[in-house]
């Protein structure tokens, strides 16, 4: 079998419909040698302060500035049920080969690999399907000239790099802001408490 994952459902349906994956399982689509599925954008993001110390879950300027030496991951729990299909279907012994169809882009690139990461996925073939437009000659090109994923290496590490930037960035900023100007916000605005979002 040869697994073809999107990013969002309707590219999941425009994607079974073209290569004849008509028969709907619980979370994915099923024919002609091939399961699709879908990611409904983000599955997996990086874990609050609080996941790697209890004593981050209290702002305060003795924590600052939080700087991981190791990066912790899990799975969003609102979509908890939807990454247990997509890694299931990822570690089947009879999928030989991965069509990764997240968006094409540093953020689709992302998306994919932080799900291939926490599933464990290992031994298998993997392509990235690189498309312009969902027409069916685009998606049968795309699938048709896939390269190997480690092609797309250096876009990966980009995307790993500028979203823990960005986290860098909101926590920390976040902390700092809202602990040394809030009150004065809040007293302004008259309001309970105000937290000063960096991002």
């Amino acid at each position: 079998m040869k697994l073809v994952l999107a990013e969002k459902p309707s590219v999941a349906m425009s994607l079974s419909k073209v290569i004849g994956a008509n028969q709907r399982g619980d979370g994915y689509m099923e024919g002609n040698g091939y399961l699709v599925s879908w990611c409904v954008g983000h599955l997996v993001e990086l874990s609050q302060p609080e996941a790697y110390d209890e004593k981050y879950k209290r702002w305060s300027l003795t924590t600052l500035p939080f700087l991981p030496k190791e990066w912790k991951y899990e799975v969003i729990s609102s979509v908890k049920k939807q990454f247990q299909i997509v890694s299931s279907l990822l570690n089947r012994p009879d999928v030989t080969c991965i069509y990764v169809c997240t968006d094409s882009g540093r953020e689709g690139e992302y998306i994919y690999r932080l799900v291939e990461q926490m599933a464990g996925v290992k031994n298998k073939e993997r392509r990235r399907v690189w498309i312009d437009s969902q027409t069916e000659e685009e998606i049968l090109r795309g699938i048709r000239e896939a390269k190997d994923l480690s092609a797309y290496d250096n876009l990966s590490h980009s995307a790993y790099l500028r979203a823990k930037e960005d986290y860098l960035m909101g926590i920390n900023f976040s902390r700092l802001l809202t602990l040394q100007y809030g009150r004065a916000v809040s007293n302004f605005q008259n309001s309970k408490y105000t937290v000063i979002s960096v991002g």
